[in-house]
């Protein structure tokens, strides 16, 4: 496994972060059912294999420890807080879009 290259590594990493990100989620807010559940995943974790790279170095920027980190370490970092926010957020508008109807037949 030591064979891979860098940009394999880095992959890697983003693919381990967004999974990360998205099993750790599930201990903070449970899914209402497995429809919600497969959808703030597969968010979860697109989102970390997309913005992952970029997440990472902003964050390692702000904490001020960009010199301390490698690319692989910086990657996971970001795929996992990136898969962690969008599942957050998809669980956040899921819940509003389920309680927007029921208000509306109220009035």
């Amino acid at each position: 496994m030591t064979d891979l290259s860098n940009t394999a590594w880095l992959w890697v990493a983003k693919g381990l972060g967004a999974v990360a990100g998205s099993a750790i989620s599930i201990a903070y807010v449970l899914p209402k059912g497995r429809r919600e559940a497969a959808i703030r995943f597969a968010v979860g974790v697109v989102a970390g294999l997309v913005f992952g790279g970029a997440t990472g170095i902003k964050i390692a920027a702000e904490l001020e420890i960009a010199d301390r980190l490698g690319p692989v370490e910086t990657t996971l970092m970001g795929s996992a807080a990136a898969s962690l926010c969008a599942w957050w957020a998809v669980g956040l508008v899921s819940r509003r879009l389920a309680r927007k109807p029921a208000a509306a037949a109220r009035d």
